[in-house]
């Protein structure tokens, strides 16, 4: 059994891991490049003043801001285990995870600093997801946002890739995030492969992303019950035993 990987390279890691140890044979597709913004250090810059926390909503923010500045002191707040790893092994000496989405980002946040202590600073990409800044604005705290990194999007799908959908080979594909599901359906159809995501059950991180992935017919679109890659496995191995 094959299953569709649509992560970025460096993220695809702990993903490719899991299915290899579950007897699954990744194939991995990132329909996104991790490109780092010029000057980074620069763009840092004055944002780094008077701030009490950093707040990072992916891995390559993390990895982006370590590229950047060496201010590994101030506390990292991480929406997720992956991006918190990350943040580990940069040399954050306090990580903290929400283990959830941008809104229980918000909300540990919140739960953990007081608004006059500091600004928070989202290290982020020049797309993001959610609106991580207005619920924390909401709550009283100033935030500053500075783009360290973009994700480019790949013009088609691997030819290794197209040829194993082509076959019919592919029983699943995981996606994580609604900009990734868009883009697959997009090369899917410009490469005339639509009719066979009919065979294939999409595993997707949240419901946002699944809606993302309208406009094709699969065999069963399943959603994690939370969006952390452990629950995403576990929505994978119900579909697998279904």
């Amino acid at each position: 059994m094959k299953a569709l990987v649509t992560r970025p390279r460096d993220d695809a890691a702990a993903v490719a891991a899991a299915l290899t140890a579950r007897g699954i044979e990744p194939l991995l597709a990132p329909l996104l490049r991790i490109e780092m913004e010029p000057g980074g250090a620069a763009r840092l810059g004055g944002a780094l003043v008077g701030v009490q926390a950093l707040l990072f909503t992916s891995a390559n923010g993390v990895r982006a801001f370590a590229e950047a500045s060496r201010r590994f002191e101030l506390p990292a707040y991480c929406v997720g285990e992956a991006s918190a790893a990350a943040a580990r092994i940069a040399g954050f000496r306090t990580v903290a995870s929400a283990d959830g989405d941008v809104g229980d980002l918000a909300a540990l946040a919140a739960a953990r600093l007081a608004p006059g202590n500091g600004a928070l600073l989202h290290v982020a990409a020049s797309s993001v997801a959610g609106d991580l800044a207005g619920a924390l604005e909401a709550k009283g705290f100033a935030t500053r946002r500075v783009v360290l990194y973009r994700a480019a999007e790949t013009g088609s799908l691997a030819g290794e890739v197209a040829d194993a959908l082509r076959r019919d080979e592919v029983a699943l594909a995981l996606f994580f995030s609604p900009r990734t599901a868009e883009l697959f359906v997009r090369l899917a159809r410009a490469a005339g492969l639509t009719e066979h995501c009919g065979l294939m059950t999409a595993i997707c991180l949240s419901a946002n992303v699944a809606a993302s992935l309208t406009g094709v017919t699969w065999r069963q679109v399943a959603i994690a019950r939370r969006p952390t890659l452990d629950a995403l496995l576990a929505a994978l191995d119900e579909a697998v035993a279904a």
